[in-house]
């Protein structure tokens, strides 16, 4: 079972895709797939819907030929970012691997869909990709004590792309990376909302970002410095997760910072995926 979110910009439609791909419209049981509809046991909602087909089916599957594909979760209260999560990429960086999970956070306003146009902005230099696993949190979550209550509070997972402007975030920050993180489309998400229960194991998914082609980062999930369990863990000591809150959990080696790529330009395609949680598309152009 996969949640999705389709049609225009501001007025997409919830909807849930079953295992043979078929789409149905989630109207009949919410209004959005937001922190309301995961809080309020959404997802089991759904599933039992589905399988009672009390859902309507829908024709166009939003598969770039009709409805728009939006991101699956309608805009999160908070976009919370771990730095250096791996530790290649923390080596690329030109960093030691850090010794606890480092925070950043993105704007909400950055969410958009997995195929839309991603701007560079204004006086750009350096505009780089980062495919990262999403976490997108079902219940609120305050000092939780083990990696299990972790785990019980995270409603399923999603391909993001954590776009950054490195000039931005190094030259421009003034200390801090939220400069090169916060443009808009900066954070394009989806195409899915997988379930939490239907990934076997977050810690053993691969990774992958393709640029014009060719293969730019090609990973997996289990060289993460701090595991997704830890992650949600450890934030919660700092503070408390909402529902529907999107956690970006750190990117593999192989981005443009490392000075093996070129960075990205007006007119690129990057395409990322995670095994089992699907593949964006999105073409660059100038803001």
């Amino acid at each position: 079972m996969k949640f999705l979110r389709l049609g225009p910009v501001g007025a997409e439609r919830p909807h849930v895709a079953d295992d043979q791909g078929r789409v149905f419209d989630l109207s009949p049981i919410t209004n959005d797939i937001d922190g309301e509809f995961l809080a309020g046991d959404g997802i089991q909602r759904a599933r039992a819907a589905l399988a009672a087909g009390e859902l309507p089916a829908v024709d166009d599957a939003g598969d770039g030929t009709g409805l728009r594909v939006g991101a699956p979760i309608a805009r999160p209260m908070a976009v919370l970012c771990i730095g250096q999560n791996y530790a290649a990429h923390a080596a690329e960086s030109g960093s030691a691997p850090p010794e606890v999970p480092i925070l950043f956070f993105k704007h909400p306003n950055t969410v958009v869909g997995p195929y839309d146009e991603v701007l560079i902005p204004r006086g750009a230099e350096r505009t780089d990709w980062e495919v990262e696993l999403g976490v997108v949190i079902g219940r609120r979550a305050r000092y939780l004590e083990s990696a299990e209550q972790a785990l019980d509070c995270i409603a399923g997972f999603v391909v993001s792309n954590d776009v950054s402007e490195r000039a931005f975030q190094k030259e421009h920050s003034g200390g801090q990376w939220s400069k090169g993180k916060c443009c808009e489309t900066f954070n394009p998400v989806g195409p899915w909302l997988v379930p939490a229960d239907e990934v076997a194991d977050p810690q053993a998914l691969r990774l992958r970002t393709f640029v014009n082609g060719e293969t730019r980062q090609d990973s997996n999930t289990a060289d993460m410095i701090f595991g997704v369990a830890e992650i949600v863990r450890h934030l919660s000591q700092y503070l408390t997760l909402e529902p529907g809150d999107l956690v970006n959990t750190g990117t593999p080696e192989g981005v443009a910072m490392s000075g093996r790529f070129p960075y990205l330009a007006a007119g690129d395609v990057v395409e990322l995926e995670i095994g089992g949680l699907g593949r964006q598309r999105q073409q660059l152009k100038s803001a």
